[in-house]
């Protein structure tokens, strides 16, 4: 169990937070990029507890800004796009994508325009959305990862219903691969059914094995007919598996964005179309009523993706680790938790946690042992109903 202190440490992500100043060196999806149109053309995005808002101007131009005009608090969410950025719909103070005051209606007053900028934030299109780097200069660059720099084919996305609980619980669940068996014994045994419901197909496993490695943390499951599942959680808040990836991002200290990045090949192998969005799926709620907290919804458990939210809600907005009383098949989440307190660590010694790239680099592969035959049963349970997507995620 953890003290008070070890869990506000891990799970605390607004500006100034020790995991919140980790999380900052890394790139997040925030938004789909065919969302933001001359049409519709400001969203509002609330992550690592900041309010913000995403723009599109009328020269083509994303920017990221604090949401509140500097002027007199009023959101910018409502502001009128121009040629050199966005202006505040009250009194029209604009601000160009990097957050500098362009005019100060009704005057012009060159001492705020000089001394105030409005927080702003890098954003880059990638894989059909847009992502944002909310932390120090100098700007890393997005891993390449394989399944999303790939160009023999072109991404998927598949956006989860919000989840409300902290980012730590759903990325404990990727190091928590004794779950599988049980949590999901209905949909894993493909037809057969576990002669114990308690144990689900836990003695199926030969053994679980975890490893840091300079990405994450690596997993390895051997099933007891010579079966080996192996794939990794990409530091530090990514599930890798099957044909993508599973980013979760911090809206705020209890909340989470949930975004499916697959990776799907063409028939021919030939490099997917330039500048073609991505095909996107938004998945219903998983329960009902929609907005309600454990004990006040009820999940339907029915598809493998409500059985995790499930699992990761009901053990509260932040799990109270303080009274939980971890087991030998619980060294992964043990291993996650201290590998990211020394990431933490690293960020307060003025140095760059794991997995942060500074140079253009080549595609990285993180196609692992067990992967093409976790995809096979994956895609044919996809075609039974019985996933929406991605399959199991121990």
């Amino acid at each position: 169990m953890l003290t008070i202190e070890q869990n506000e440490l891990l799970t605390r992500v607004g500006p100034g937070t020790p995991a919140g100043e980790m999380l900052r060196r890394y790139w997040h999806p925030i938004v789909v990029a065919q969302e933001l149109t001359p049409e519709s053309p400001t969203r509002f995005v609330r992550v690592l507890g900041e309010d913000l808002v995403l723009f599109l101007d009328r020269s083509g131009r994303v920017g990221l800004i604090a949401d509140r005009c500097s002027h007199r608090g009023v959101s910018l969410l409502y502001g009128r796009v121009e040629e050199r950025g966005i202006a505040c719909a009250y009194h029209g103070w604009l601000y160009d994508t990097a957050g500098n005051i362009l005019e100060t209606p009704p005057e012009r007053n060159d001492a705020i325009m000089r001394s105030v900028k409005q927080t702003a934030y890098p954003v880059q299109k990638y894989t059909g959305l847009y992502w944002a780097y909310l932390g120090p200069e100098p700007v890393p660059v997005i891993p390449r990862y394989d399944v999303w720099a790939r160009r023999d084919g072109r991404p998927r996305i598949v956006v989860e219903p919000r989840l409300d609980c902290n980012w730590f619980q759903a990325m404990e669940n990727s190091v928590d691969s004794a779950h599988l068996q049980i949590l999901h014994q209905e949909f894993i045994g493909r037809g057969r059914i576990p002669a114990s419901t308690t144990r689900g197909f836990t003695d199926e496993v030969e053994s679980e094995e975890y490893s840091v490695y300079e990405y994450g943390i690596m997993k390895k499951r051997v099933l007891k007919n010579g079966t080996v599942e192996e794939h990794p959680l990409l530091f530090p808040n990514i599930l890798r598996q099957g044909t993508g990836t599973q980013v979760r991002v911090p809206i705020d200290d209890e909340h989470t964005m949930v975004f499916r990045i697959h990776f799907e090949p063409t028939a021919d192998g030939s490099d997917g179309v330039e500048g073609e969005e991505a095909p996107t799926v938004y998945l219903a709620t998983y329960k009902e009523p929609e907005e309600g907290l454990h004990p006040f919804t009820r999940y339907n458990l029915r598809i493998v993706n409500a059985q995790d939210h499930m699992a990761w809600e009901t053990q509260g907005p932040i799990a109270d680790r303080t009274v939980e009383h971890l087991s030998y098949s619980d060294r992964g989440i043990i291993l996650f938790r201290r590998l990211v307190q020394e990431q933490i660590s690293r960020v307060q010694q003025g140095l760059d946690p794991i997995a942060v790239m500074r140079e253009e680099h080549e595609v990285i592969d993180t196609h692992l042992a067990g992967t093409l035959k976790i995809l096979r049963a994956n895609e044919q349970m996809e075609r039974d109903g019985r996933y929406l997507v991605g399959g199991p995620t121990g």
